[in-house]
C-alpha cells in the first residue's frame, strides 16, 4: 500500500478500493432508505396505525439477529465481497417482489391483510440478507486502508453513509409524489444493480482466516471479546440504547401526516434533516476528528441526541422540528465516528467479522427494534409522549455509563 499521512484529511480517499467501497455504501444506504420511506408511507396510508410501522422493524430485525452472528463467522473465513454480492441479490429479489405486489393487477386482487403479509415478508427477507451483508461489509473496511488512517476512513465511510441517508429520504417523498410508488421501486432495483457492480471493482481480497474451533465456540469468542473490552462494550451500549429508545424515524410518517401535516414532501425533509446534520458534521470531523478526547465526546454526543429528541417531540412547528432533527444528526455523527474508530482499532483481524456481527446485533438491529418499540409505545401512550419518554431514557443511560466509565476519559484513538 502507498504511504499517506495520517494528518491528511483526504487520506482514505486516496485509495481506489476504499472509494469504490464508500460509493457502494452511499448508493446502498440511499436505496434502502428510499424503499423504506415510500413503503412505510404507503403502509401508513393503508392502515393509519403506527403499530403497523413498528411491525416493519420487527419483521426485519428477527431474521437479522438470527443470522448476524453466523454471518460474522462466515465473514471471517470466506470472501467478504462474494458474501456481499450474494446478499445484494437477495435484497434485489425482495425489491422485485415489492414492485410486483404493487402492480395494479396484483394489488387489486389482494386484501389488506395479504398486502401486509407480503410487505412484512419482504422486509424479513431483507433482514436475513443484511445479517450476512453487514458483518462482511464492516469487516472488509479495515483492510482497504492502513491502520494509521482508520479514524479518517471511519469519518469518510460514515460521511458517505450519511450522504446516502440524506439523499434517500430527501428524494423519496418527491419520487413518491411525482414518479409514483412503482416507478420509484424500479429506481431502487436499478441502484442495487449498480451497487453489485461497484463491489466487483474492489481488488483487495483480505486473507481468509482458518477457524478450527467449533462454530458455537467461534461465535462465543466474538461475544467474549466485546464483553472483555470495556470501551467496546460501553460504546456499543450507548448507541444501542440511544437508537432503541431515542429514535423517532419510524414515527416520522405519523408526525408528517397527523401532527405537522406536511405530507410526503415534508416527510422527506424530516427524514433528511438528521442526516444533513450528520453529513456536515462528519465533513468537519475529517479536519477536526473527535478522537482526541474520544470518550468525553461520545458521552456528550449521546446526551445531546437525547435532549434534541425531546425538543422534536414537543415541537409543533415544522422548522423547529427540522432543526431539532438536524441537531440529533450532529450529535449522532460524533458518536458514530468514535464508535467506528474503536471497532476498527481494537478487534484483531481474524475476529473482525464476529465483532462486527455482535455490534450489528446490538446497534444495527436496534434501528429495527427501535422502530418496533416506537410503534408499541406510540400505540400505548400516544406518539408525542412515547418520543419524550425515549429521549429521557437516553439521558438516564448516558448518566449511568458516565459514572461507570470515568477511567476511559484518558483514552486517545488518534
Amino acid at each position: 500500500m502507498k504511504t499517506v499521512s495520517s494528518q491528511d484529511p483526504y487520506a482514505a480517499l486516496r485509495y481506489s478500493d476504499f472509494r469504490f467501497y464508500i460509493s457502494n455504501t452511499f448508493l446502498f444506504s440511499a436505496s434502502i432508505l428510499i424503499q423504506e420511506v415510500i413503503v412505510a408511507y404507503e403502509l401508513y396510508k393503508m392502515t393509519h396505525d403506527p403499530l403497523a410501522l413498528g411491525l416493519v422493524g420487527l419483521a426485519e430485525v428477527i431474521p437479522f439477529v438470527m443470522t448476524s452472528l453466523f454471518g460474522g463467522h462466515i465473514a471471517d473465513q470466506k470472501n467478504k465481497i462474494t458474501i456481499m454480492h450474494i446478499s445484494l441479490v437477495v435484497i434485489l429479489l425482495g425489491s422485485v417482489i415489492l414492485y410486483a405486489a404493487f402492480q395494479p393487477g396484483i394489488y387489486n386482487s389482494l386484501s389488506q391483510t395479504e398486502h401486509l403479509i407480503v410487505i412484512y415478508s419482504v422486509f424479513a427477507l431483507i433482514g436475513f440478507a443484511k445479517g450476512f451483508y453487514s458483518p462482511a461489509s464492516s469487516s472488509l473496511k479495515p483492510f482497504l486502508v492502513p491502520r494509521a488512517i482508520y479514524h479518517n476512513s471511519s469519518t469518510w465511510s460514515s460521511s458517505f453513509w450519511q450522504a446516502g441517508s440524506i439523499t434517500g429520504p430527501a428524494i423519496a417523498g418527491f419520487l413518491y409524489a411525482y414518479a409514483g410508488l412503482t416507478n420509484t421501486l424500479l429506481i431502487v432495483i436499478a441502484n442495487f444493480v449498480v451497487c453489485w457492480i461497484l463491489l466487483g471493482m474492489i481488488k483487495t481480497r483480505p486473507e481468509m482466516a482458518r477457524i478450527t474451533t467449533p462454530i458455537m465456540e467461534s461465535l462465543k469468542e466474538g461475544f467474549r471479546f466485546v464483553f472483555r473490552t470495556r470501551i467496546v462494550l460501553y460504546a456499543i451500549s450507548l448507541d444501542l440504547f440511544s437508537v432503541l429508545f431515542g429514535g423517532v424515524v419510524a414515527l416520522l410518517p405519523v408526525f408528517a401526516e397527523d401532527i405537522l401535516k406536511v405530507g410526503p414532501e415534508g416527510l422527506g425533509l424530516l427524514r433528511a434533516a438528521p442526516s444533513i446534520g450528520s453529513l456536515l458534521t462528519m465533513f468537519a470531523m475529517a479536519y477536526y476528528p473527535p478522537t482526541h478526547n474520544a470518550w468525553r465526546n461520545m458521552l456528550i454526543a449521546v446526551a445531546g441526541f437525547g435532549i434534541f429528541t425531546i425538543v422534536f417531540a414537543l415541537s409543533e412547528n415544522f422548522l423547529l422540528s427540522c432543526g431539532a432533527l438536524f441537531a440529533t444528526g450532529v450529535f449522532d455523527s460524533v458518536s458514530v465516528i468514535v464508535r467506528q474508530t474503536i471497532l476498527q482499532i481494537y478487534p484483531p483481524d481474524e475476529m473482525r467479522g464476529r465483532v462486527a456481527a455482535v455490534n450489528g446485533m446490538f446497534v444495527s438491529s436496534s434501528n429495527e427494534l427501535g422502530a418496533f418499540e416506537s410503534g408499541v409505545m406510540a400505540k400505548a401512550f400516544g406518539t408525542v409522549p412515547s418520543v419524550v419518554i425515549g429521549g429521557v431514557f437516553t439521558i438516564v443511560v448516558v448518566t449511568w455509563i458516565y459514572f461507570r466509565s470515568k477511567d476511559l476519559f484518558s483514552v486517545r484513538l488518534s
